[in-house]
């Protein structure tokens, strides 16, 4: 049996695919890779489906050990420097990495979440339909540790199609989100003032969501009670504390907080790649 065994995970590794659509009705998050198109990318690279685990690596630091055979892999996302051997094997491509041969991948200057596919996939058992690990349910394959074998299935019968993807870096810059209103933006007294204020992403942020900093938003009316309702990734609810929280792919229900607006979807995946203390500037979309 082919597999990868783990030596470190960095400060967090998780198997991750596309998630459970379709089970919101039953308390369920739809979890899956942060960065979608990342995830896609790095498939695709390896001939795999879309559909396909990857490994989701945050803020690099995970190595790994190849035994019972040769891999072909791809690292996409963050710029996580891959290496075999201490050899660089390039980003945004395909690479072959022999048995015996300790794959690393480095602390990424820019972005924060990198993806590892093995050609073939990675094989563990399924919960409700995918191996994505929900981090606030602590749903589906737990967290990769030292020591884990990763299985992995059958190469594909297609061949990839390219060797390396011309795609453009993480920004390290302020990272601009478009934004739809509502439907809770008249539950606040300035709603404007969410795309004027220059934010940054706390340190306190995570797959569940960005948590923002700046200039708190004033609710229009503070004693207003509102029930908990179901959300969306890149839902912006507003707590009391009137720092704005941008939920990610882990998110729960509001918990009774207003929305005051939506990331919209093609930017959904920028917002995986958002450091602590990294800018966040958001406009209406439109």
């Amino acid at each position: 049996m082919t597999a990868l065994e783990v030596l470190s995970p960095g400060p967090l590794a998780t198997l991750q695919d596309l998630g459970r659509p379709g089970l919101a009705h039953l308390g369920v998050t739809e979890s899956g890779a942060a960065d979608r198109r990342s995830h896609r990318l790095a498939n695709r690279l390896v001939a795999n489906p879309d559909a396909a685990a990857t490994i989701e690596v945050t803020l690099g630091g995970f190595t790994a050990r190849v035994r019972g055979g040769d891999i072909v892999i791809a690292v996409t996302g963050a710029p996580a420097t891959p290496t075999a051997d201490g050899i660089a094997l390039g980003h945004n491509g395909v690479a072959r990495v022999r048995d015996g041969q300790v794959l690393t991948l480095h602390t990424p200057h820019t972005g924060l979440r990198s993806y590892l596919a093995v050609r073939g996939g990675v094989i563990v058992p399924t919960v409700l339909g995918s191996r994505s690990y929900d981090t606030l349910a602590r749903l589906g394959p737990a967290p990769l540790a030292a020591g884990d074998l990763i299985p992995v299935g059958r190469p594909p019968a297609t061949v990839p199609h390219v060797d390396v993807a011309p795609v453009a870096p993480v920004r390290d810059g302020p990272v601009r989100l478009r934004v739809v209103p509502g439907p809770r933006e008249d539950w606040f007294a300035d709603p404007d003032a969410l795309v004027r204020t220059e934010w940054v992403a706390s340190d306190r942020s995570d797959r569940v969501g960005v948590r923002l900093i700046g200039e708190p938003l004033t609710p229009r009316r503070p004693e207003r009670q509102l029930p908990s309702e179901g959300t969306v990734r890149g839902a912006i609810q507003v707590p009391p504390s009137g720092l704005p929280v941008i939920l990610g792919p882990d998110h729960p229900v509001t918990g009774g907080y207003p929305v005051i607006g939506v990331v919209v979807d093609a930017d959904t995946d920028a917002l995986a790649q958002i450091r602590p203390g990294q800018g966040v500037l958001l406009s209406w979309a439109g």
